[in-house]
């Protein structure tokens, strides 16, 4: 559905968008695209964005200073919205983290969170994570009818499971995520009566960590520096700087929420992929040697996150022949450029041999994810172990069938059943 342009000097309409992703939205990506790079569209709660398609565009606006991260550049269209509430002093309650900031604050405060997020401690995670999915896996097996489904069995307790024992995160709290995750990561609209609200969930996951924060200062450590990535962002400093409470609180937020629902689409999209396309299955299947790089290829393919994150034009900016007016709010579509035929050749095809691919589901720039080395670990091990120990797993359902997840800016499935297929004799 269109509605009127508003005066910006451009005739074409808005493209009022649907609530979340739909089943395939590739299609209407190349639609879009053969209409123009660079859409102004509407949201069903009202809110306006410039959505670029481009891979070229979509890279260059990711590293441009003149598309700001601070949501209180935009803070009176997002409140409108439902997105945010308050004033935008208020954000500091919950979304003043490395995400939502611009230099110098930005470049502070990746500074300390690097200290503790690292590729050394990442890579030191290898036996963990598979010890985590064999286990998994293990349960998988014994499975009665020879179907489950793969979200609720596999990927989300192996990145769950990751991520709280990286942050440092008692086993007996990582149920609650599940739901707060959901309701922050769901638009304001798709809030259904009884369900807990994006606000609800916001302040309970603060309400976790604060008190979490709290336990670990009061802590009395003897010997070696505590190893979780939570008691060493506490612990982080340079010349004498320090993440303040709110700093904290709102980092292990977003580390806890960026680093599990992502991880959970990555596995869940990559596996989807691969038994739609059997003969890619196949290959994989015999040549191992070729997972890592297939992760790479299911993140171009059917990335994990659907849209980048808020960006707010500080200036009237011209993108693909199109002037983005200043205070705009600017989506970039990450699963739109990952299928940019002139970009990546023959971009519809998946291709797990594909070596040339440059992709931008972790982003560019100064705000490149800081969690995508776990991500990439997980997604290996995850995907390999899997199909190395079910290498005949099925779709259990009508593709058409399976449900997506109603967030506008990740790409999720609510459930993946498959049928497991055990080799005889295991």
């Amino acid at each position: 559905m269109d509605e009127p342009f508003p005066a910006t000097g451009d005739d074409r309409p808005v493209r009022v968008l649907a609530t979340g992703p739909e089943a395939d939205p590739y299609a209407l990506y190349e639609e879009m695209r053969a209409e123009g790079l660079v859409h102004h569209v509407r949201e069903p709660n009202g809110l306006h964005r410039w959505l670029v398609l481009d891979y070229a565009e979509a890279r260059e606006i990711f590293a441009d200073a003149r598309f700001s991260k601070d949501p209180a550049r935009a803070w009176e269209q997002l409140r409108d919205a439902g997105y945010v509430s308050g004033e935008p002093g208020d954000r500091a309650d919950y979304l003043y983290h490395v995400a939502n900031t611009d230099p110098p604050d930005h470049t502070r405060l990746r500074k300390l969170i690097g200290k503790a997020f690292t590729t050394r401690r990442v890579e030191a995670m290898r036996p963990r994570i598979r010890e985590v999915a064999a286990g998994l896996l293990d349960r998988m097996e014994t499975a009665e009818t020879g179907t489950v489904d793969l979200v609720d069995v596999y990927s989300h307790p192996l990145a769950t499971t990751v991520m709280c024992e990286i942050l440092g995160i008692p086993a007996l709290d990582r149920e609650s995520f599940r739901t707060w995750a959901t309701a922050i990561l769901s638009p304001p609209e798709a809030a259904a009566r009884g369900t807990m609200s994006k606000a609800e969930g916001y302040a309970a996951m603060r309400a976790f960590f604060t008190d979490l924060i709290g336990q670990k200062r009061a802590a009395v450590h003897d010997g070696p520096a505590p190893a979780d990535v939570l008691s060493a962002l506490i612990h982080a400093t340079d010349d004498g700087d320090q993440l303040t409470e709110t700093e904290l609180v709102s980092t292990v937020m977003l580390l806890m929420s960026a680093g599990q629902e992502p991880t959970v689409n990555l596995i869940n999209n990559g596996a989807l992929a691969l038994m739609n396309h059997p003969e890619q299955l196949a290959l994989l299947r015999d040549k191992p040697e070729l997972t890592r790089g297939a992760v790479e290829e299911f993140l171009r393919y059917d990335p994990p996150v659907q849209l980048s994150t808020t960006r707010v034009a500080v200036e009237d900016v011209e993108v693909a022949g199109t002037v983005i007016p200043a205070g705009a709010i600017v989506a970039l579509s990450i699963a739109a450029a990952g299928r940019d035929e002139n970009r990546f050749a023959d971009a519809d095809r998946l291709d797990v041999t594909r070596d040339d691919n440059p992709h931008l589901a972790f982003g560019h720039g100064i705000h490149h994810c800081v969690g995508a080395p776990l991500a990439r670990v997980q997604g290996e091990i995850g995907i390999g172990m899997l199909i190395e120990r079910f290498p005949r797993l099925s779709l259990a359902c009508p593709a058409e069938d399976l449900r997506w997840r109603p967030t506008r800016i990740m790409r999720g499935l609510v459930e993946l059943p498959v049928r497991l297929d055990t080799p005889p004799g295991r």
